[in-house]
This record gives C-alpha cells, sequence and structure tokens, in this order.
C-alpha cells in the first residue's frame, strides 16, 4: 500500500518535468507571437535544432552547463526553471493528495505556472490559457472533486467581480488602469478551483507576496515608484497553489 502512494507524486514528478520543458516553449515563444506548437526544438542564439539528448528535460542543461553545444550560447534560465518547478508542482500534488484528486492538482498548478511565468515575463495572461484553467475547475466539480460544484461557481463570479469592480473604480478615480483585465479573470478562474471561502485568503496572500518583492527589491537598491507595475497575476499563480497545497479551498 506504501509503495502506491509514493506512485503518484513519483508519476507526476516526471509528468511535470515534461509538461515544464512545454511550459518553458510557451512562455519563450507564446509573446513573441512565435507558436510553441509548431516547429523543431531549436537553440534560442543559433537556431540549430536539438537533438533528443539535448531536450532531456533539466538533465540536458546541466550536462551542457546551460549552454549549447554548437554555439555556445547561453541557454535560456526559464527552461531548468520551468522544468524544475513543474517537477515540485507534480510531487507536491501527488504528496498532498495521492489519486485523481492529486493529478488535479498538479493540472491546476502546471496551469497557474504558465500563467504566473507569462505575467512574470510579459505582463500577459492570456484568456486561452485562464479559460483553459476556469474550464478545468468546473470540470473537476462535475467529477465531485471538493469543494462543491456551487462553491466553486460562486467562486468564480464572486472572484471576477469582486476585482473587476476595484479595477473599475480605481480606474474612475484615478484615471488610469491599477488592474491588468487578464487579472480579474485570473481570481475568477482560481475561484472556480478553491471555492468561495478562499478568496480573502487568496488576495490577501496575493498582496503579502508582492509587498515582500517590493521590500526585497528595494533592500537589492532598485527604485520602485507608485506607478511601478507589478506582476499580480504571478503572485495570485503563487497563492492559489499554495492556498490548495494547504486544503484552504
Amino acid at each position: 500500500m506504501a509503495d502506491s502512494l509514493w506512485l503518484w507524486p513519483a508519476a507526476l514528478s516526471v509528468l511535470g518535468l515534461i509538461f515544464g520543458s512545454f511550459i518553458a516553449t510557451v512562455v519563450l515563444r507564446w509573446p513573441e507571437e512565435r507558436s510553441p506548437l509548431h516547429g523543431r526544438s531549436v537553440c534560442d542564439q543559433c537556431g540549430k535544432s536539438l537533438s533528443a539528448g539535448e531536450l532531456v528535460p533539466l538533465i540536458s542543461f546541466l550536462a551542457q552547463r546551460g549552454r549549447c553545444r554548437a554555439c555556445g550560447g547561453s541557454i535560456s534560465r526559464v527552461h531548468p526553471a520551468c522544468e524544475a518547478l513543474a517537477m515540485l508542482i507534480g510531487l507536491s500534488a501527488g504528496l498532498a493528495m495521492p489519486g485523481w484528486a492529486g493529478v488535479a492538482g498538479a493540472v491546476f498548478g502546471w496551469l497557474l505556472l504558465t500563467l504566473g511565468a507569462l505575467d512574470w515575463r510579459a505582463f500577459w495572461l492570456p484568456d486561452l490559457l485562464t479559460g483553459a484553467l476556469a474550464l478545468a475547475g468546473i470540470v473537476a466539480g462535475l467529477c465531485g472533486l471538493m469543494p462543491s460544484l456551487i462553491d466553486r461557481a460562486i467562486g468564480g463570479a464572486a472572484g471576477f467581480a469582486a476585482i473587476w469592480l476595484v479595477a473599475a473604480g480605481y480606474r474612475h478615480l484615478r484615471g488610469r488602469d491599477g488592474l491588468g483585465g487578464g487579472d480579474a479573470k485570473l481570481v475568477g478562474a482560481i475561484g472556480l478551483w478553491l471555492g468561495w471561502r478562499a478568496l480573502p485568503l487568496l488576495v490577501l496572500s496575493a498582496s503579502l507576496i508582492g509587498l515582500i518583492a517590493v521590500l526585497s527589491a528595494i533592500l537589492r537598491g532598485q527604485r520602485m515608484a507608485a506607478t511601478t507595475p507589478l506582476p499580480l497575476g504571478t503572485m495570485l499563480a503563487l497563492a492559489g497553489y499554495a492556498l490548495w497545497l494547504t486544503g484552504a479551498g
């Protein structure tokens, strides 16, 4: 029985490495309007097609010391970062909830990782991915996973409405946007996973993460103005998965 319990985190860790490699490609290519689904994997510097041995998640990056074998150019750190994080998401989801609930949680985490990384690099939360996150949350509820489908529906509607109203109020008072249009959609999508009860803690946790990020930047000597943009989607993604892990949904 104990061996079977370890099967889930082990399998999800391996899947995480594979998905992490694809997530890195999405994060690097999509903001540049290059399709991550077409074309062979190539070096970002010289365009050389990569062999199967050069595509092994994490191991190939370490073996090549982070550089292309053909041109010696630096390989983007987005690749190992996404692969390692996706592996940790799979491992933690499998440990937290062995079984199909853990698989659902891993999917939740991998989608959040993609959205959070895109917002971090490009301040962009694509509707296609946010919609996929929302749809997956509805499917998880239909499959009987907690929280209930009603709690998820209320969470989705309330999450979107609350952030949309805050953004609209800020725009009315200040005459400029304070929140991106994708932030409300992301909170709504996370609400479809965690349910309405988790929404206050989600927003509070994301705000604390943002505060820590700002203080860290100031301590490193970076200048932070009132208008300096912050990737709220990244903070919401971190907070959302952490709340799922702790069972706050």
